[in-house]
This record gives C-alpha cells, structure tokens and sequence, in this order.
C-alpha cells in the first residue's frame, strides 16, 4: 500500500511538472501585444484586406522592420562582395552617357529608339537615301543591338546592369547628357528628372557623375549661370556628385560644355573671368568648365573666354582638328602653356548610318578592338590629365562600348564578333590600369 500511494505521489508530482511547463511554453508563443488589439483586446480594424493603409502599417510592425533591416544589411553585404570582384574605379577615366533611352513599359513608348533617318542637307544628295522612323523594337536607331534590348533609361535594373558594366571597365566617373529641366533634344523627353535615381544607383557602386551641358535652346551666359547654380544646388551635396580638387586646393565641380562654340568668347567671359562683375568664379557655384575643342582657331577662344580645359569629343580620328590624334601632342603643349587641362576624347570606332544613312565617309571600323587600342594609346603619348571614352552608350553614333549582341531580324546589324559582348568593358579596363600607372609616373 506504501508503495502504491508512493508510486501515486510521483505520478502526480510528474503530472504537475508537465502541466506547468506547457503553461509556460504557451506563454512564451503568446506575443506580447496584439497587432490590432484595444486595451481590452477588441479587433479595432475588422476589414485590413480593403485598406491600403493598414497594410502598410502591417508592414511597418517592428518585427517586420528588423526583418527589412536584416534583408538590407545582406543585400549590402552582398553588393560590397561582388564590387570586390571589380577593378577599383579610375577617376581620371570618364565616359560620356546618355539617359535619353525609352521603351513603352516605363515611358509609354519608344524613346530615341525611333529615332529618324536624317535627310542629307543637300536636297537632291537626300534623295538617294532613305527617309522616315526606326520601329522598335526589332528595328532600332543603331547599327548595333544593345544586350539589354530597347532599354528605358528609367529602369533600375537598367541602371544597375550599366553600374556593373563601368566598375567591369573601372571607369570612375559618367558625363552624363544633360539639358535643363523641362527641356530636351529634338528627339527625346526632359530627362532631368531621371538624375536623383542615376546618382543613387552610381553610388551604390562608387562611381561618380558629373554633367555634360548640352547646347539647349537659347543658351547663354545668363541661363548658363541659372543653370549650373540649378544643378549644384539640387545634386552638389549628393556622394556620387563628381568633384576635382584644383592646383589651387579647390575642390570644384567638374562640367563638360558641348558646343561651347556656339557662345562666342565675349559671352563667356562675363560667367568665367574673374575680372567681370557677374562671374561665377569665387562664388558657391565656381566650377571648372571644359570646352569642346572642334577648330585650331578654337583655342585662342577658350583662352579668352576663360574655360578651364578642353576636350575633343568626337571618336571619328580626322574628323575635326581636336579629335585628329597627331595633333593631340601639340595640343597638349598648348594646354599646358596656358594652364589648361587637357582631356583626349576615345572611341572604339564610329558608324552613324542608321540615323544618317549617307555618311559614310565618317565610318570607323572597330577592327575588333583594335581602332579603340590606337585611340587609347595616342592619348596616353600626350600625357593627358583624364581620358574621356565616347561613349558608354551612345547608339546612334556608334560609339558604345556597351555590350552588344548578335541579332537577327529584317534589319541587318553589326556584333563584336568573333568577340565577347564584354570585349570593349575588357580593353577599357586593361587600358585604364595602364593609364593610372603612367598617370603615378608622370607625377614622380
């Protein structure tokens, strides 16, 4: 009987423990406050699958923001991993870009794409050509077919495929195209307003941007002014808004002015000469301003005017005196007599025949990356102080060193066949870092 009751205390005693720790497991998985719970524990909002706030108030529940930070926190991680696969950004190695691209899914239809064939300025020589649109998007503005299709410069995945292609080349810094706000080029949209997610993608990947100032419409040295205090103002503070520190210790925005021509030295003085009243220099807003350099006439100008520099843009050799690379030497020697800085424009080639069909005269064959290895060379022999690439993406001309592929359709397209979609990614980098180690040498 002893042994009966013993057996029935221990049983009991069992009983109880197991009892009192699945009150405690309960109570743990009980949560602490009810998401939608009154102070007597009412459901407040009865009907959360019919109003958008609520769920985006479920979403921001603290275990749900832990959650969103931890996401984050690896996806950086993840980012950070695979930018040190690439080559460190070269800084000195610029290249233009043009966020001017648009497809229907983000712009409503096909932006630049469709671009027209330009008649010939010559009526009858126009005759001989064909005329009308390009229909995206088997039929494209180029005589190459991006890898990324008829792309929207608005896609962020976009974007973010261009960041990887330029940290695969190392080119630190984009000059990207850019007219006012609300204004635009003959055959596109107002693109200003793409700038805040470009800066945001670019800094995510340590490249830098900086502006190059199309010949807008009415352009002077009054908007001119306007403008560049428009775009410091509103990009200047951003990480991935480029700056250059001067001789001087000034550390200066840097903008490429296209056409600069255009404004005779007269106009130009009064923003870029210390000695006028309404110069820029000294101000917030000083900057270095270099000049696109087209005629030998063209540097006695610049001086004048009160640029900074000067570049040569064009990736057609011979084409103008400043892109003709046998007198990249003596302008250099200029430059430097006049303390000036001197940015050498390369190209991988050029052929525009898809929007201008009768200008062959200008073609440049890649010869599989050979031009683009001439160029690139000519322009370390005159010891530049950067090196420009035209262009990252400029379709029309011929000119990107974006990827490319093989594409067949009723339109007949060039490739950079026998050669991978990356070869011209893969020549800018190998050419870059023999840039940065001659770039070292020069300055011992």
């Amino acid at each position: 009987m002893a042994r009966f009751r013993r057996k029935t205390c221990i049983t009991l005693i069992a009983l109880a423990l197991l009892i009192l720790i699945i009150t405690v497991v309960l109570k743990a998985l009980e949560p602490e406050d009810p998401p939608f719970g009154g102070p007597d524990g009412f459901e407040l909002f009865p009907d959360i699958n019919h109003d958008p706030q609520i769920h985006r108030d479920v979403e921001k529940k603290p275990e749900k923001i832990k959650m969103n930070d931890s996401a984050q926190s690896v996806r950086d991680a993840e980012l950070e991993a695979t930018l040190r696969k690439y080559p460190p950004p070269n800084y000195y190695l610029h290249a233009f870009y043009y966020v001017w691209y648009g497809n229907p899914k983000f712009d409503g239809k096909y932006i630049h794409w469709d671009h027209p064939q330009l008649p010939h300025w010559d009526f009858k020589v126009a005759q001989g050509y064909p005329q009308g649109r390009h229909s995206p998007p088997d039929d494209v503005g180029a005589n190459f077919y991006p890898s990324l299709g008829a792309y929207s410069s608005r896609d962020p995945s976009v974007l973010e495929s261009h960041m990887q292609q330029l940290r695969t080349a190392a080119i630190g810094v984009i000059a990207v195209s850019w007219y006012p706000p609300k204004t635009n080029d003959d055959n596109g949209e107002p693109i200003d307003e793409i700038v805040p997610l470009l800066l945001e993608v670019a800094h995510r990947y340590h490249i830098k941007v900086t502006f190059h100032i199309e010949p807008y419409k009415g352009r002077d040295e009054v908007n001119m002014r306007t403008n560049v205090k428009y775009i410091i103002e509103k990009y200047g503070e951003h990480p991935a808004f480029f700056k250059y520190r001067t001789n001087t210790g000034k550390l200066l925005p840097l903008f490429y002015v296209y056409d600069s021509y255009l404004m005779n030295s007269e106009q130009w003085k009064k923003l870029l000469k210390h000695t006028e009243s309404s110069s820029i220099r000294d101000t917030p807003y000083d900057a270095i301003f270099i000049a696109l350099l087209v005629e030998d006439k063209h540097k006695r100008d610049i001086v004048t005017a009160g640029f900074d520099g000067v570049y040569t843009y064009f990736a057609t050799n011979g084409f103008s005196y400043g892109s003709t690379q046998r007198n990249w030497g003596s302008i250099k020697a200029f430059c430097e007599d006049n303390n000036l800085i001197f940015i050498p424009s390369v190209g991988p080639g050029y052929i525009d025949t898809s929007v201008r069909p009768w200008n062959f005269q200008n073609t440049r064959n890649r010869i599989n990356g050979k031009y683009y290895e001439t160029s690139l060379s000519a322009a370390l022999e005159a010891r530049p102080d950067f090196i420009s690439i035209t262009s990252f993406n400029e379709w029309h001309e011929g000119t990107q060193i974006e990827m490319a592929v093989p594409k067949a359709s009723q339109t007949v397209y060039l490739d950079y066949l026998p050669n991978k979609p990356t070869i011209y990614l893969e020549i800018t980098r190998k050419w870059g870092a023999i840039f940065g180690g001659e770039r070292r040498r020069w300055q011992d």
